[in-house]
């Protein structure tokens, strides 16, 4: 049981019905996220503000979603691991893609760098050596994609 309430769409006051409304046109459900987050519509509008940002970032959709399945796998959260694992298959992922992702690990080098600092980032609680960002730097990510991870 949440120890806050998700919003019911129609009984949002008409700002926050009109994005809720927006967010379900854009992926075909309001996850129960964005409707408790609705309880403040400041946090429901900035957090989906900076999700659109990063959406025009130089990570991949793919890789986005590789991050969030480490992460999710990292902080047992299954609510998470289920969201991303959906979302994860409309970004390409495969099954095996999935799988390697909770693991920390990916199909491609690239990826695998990607989501092997993620999952640093986060056995760290975000305080990273600089030899971790090093690694990174030298398994080929750059400064914007170690930003955005």
């Amino acid at each position: 049981m949440p120890r806050i309430a998700p919003i019911e769409t129609a009984h949002a006051d008409p700002g926050v019905k009109a994005t809720l409304s927006a967010v379900k046109i854009k992926i075909g459900m309001v996850p129960n996220l964005f409707s408790t987050f609705a309880q403040s519509p400041a946090v429901l509008d900035g957090y989906l503000a900076f999700s659109d940002a990063l959406g025009k970032g130089v990570l991949t959709a793919k890789q986005r979603e590789i991050i969030a399945l480490a992460v999710a796998q990292a902080n047992e959260c299954h609510y998470c691991l289920s969201a991303h694992t959906l979302m994860g298959k409309g970004a390409g992922l495969s099954s095996e893609g999935i799988r390697k992702a909770r693991e920390g690990k990916a199909e491609t080098t690239i990826d695998a760098v990607v989501a092997s600092f993620a999952r640093r980032v986060v056995e760290t609680r975000g305080q990273v050596t600089d030899a971790d960002v090093a690694a990174a730097r030298s398994a080929g990510l750059d400064d914007a994609r170690i930003i955005e991870v």
